[in-house]
């Protein structure tokens, strides 16, 4: 068996409008537009709070969506404060981020990933999802049309493990059974490529440029020519 594993988030799609400050600056700016707030002010204190910013922390004891969230809520909260919204009122908008965040609509996938994995597939490899992401991304991925490509998805929110942590790519592995071949595709040089490299997988970084990174790639159609 052959596999191909693959980050989600900048390399088979993206959330349309931005991402996680940009996202709360529409909240705040929607809500409280005599303030003028900005997405600088706000960045600082959300870089500090996603939990891949320490990878090497497991939080296996985030189990539910709900746990999940509830964990990231003070983190929204300061990063609003930061900008210069009342705590009160921080309080209270920090519940509408969930539901703005995964709304499926806001959701995308690149113009050559469907095309990808079909012809990738078509020789013989399978797909799985490895993803640092929010506890919803089945459901993002389903709604994409995504899922019947996929053997598999191990989503940090899930499992606890965050890229580039060893044990979040083990389980990929041990999915497997009588793996010939596998590579890891990715935006992300750190997370995806060298976290992959650290047990022997191969990596093709996409959509970025790295210069110790040997196999990079503008297009996914691009990995087609790579892994054959």
């Amino acid at each position: 068996m052959k596999y191909l594993i693959w980050d989600f988030d900048g390399t088979l799609g993206y959330r349309e409008g931005g991402m996680w400050s940009r996202t709360l600056f529409e909240i705040v700016d929607e809500a409280m537009p005599e303030l003028g707030v900005t997405v600088e002010p706000m960045r600082p204190h959300l870089s500090a709070g996603y939990p891949w910013e320490t990878p090497e922390q497991p939080h296996t004891e985030l189990n539910t969506p709900n746990a999940w969230w509830a964990a990231f809520h003070p983190t929204l909260i300061r990063a609003m404060i930061g900008a210069g919204v009342p705590e009160s009122r921080a309080e209270e908008l920090a519940w509408q981020f969930r539901p703005r965040y995964t709304d499926l609509t806001r959701w995308r996938i690149f113009p050559d990933t469907l095309s990808a994995l079909e012809q990738l597939s078509a020789v013989g490899w399978r797909h799985l999802v490895l993803s640092n992401h929010v506890p919803e991304l089945p459901d993002i991925l389903q709604h994409l049309g995504l899922l019947p490509h996929l053997a598999a998805v191990f989503n940090s929110a899930q499992t606890g493990y965050e890229k580039p942590h060893p044990q979040a790519f083990r389980n990929a592995l041990d999915f497997m059974d009588s793996v010939d071949e596998v590579w890891m595709i990715g935006d992300n040089p750190k997370a995806d490529i060298a976290g992959a490299a650290a047990l022997g997988i191969p990596g093709i970084l996409v959509h970025n440029t790295h210069p110790e990174v040997q196999h990079c790639c503008a297009e996914l159609r691009q990995v087609v020519q790579i892994v054959g």
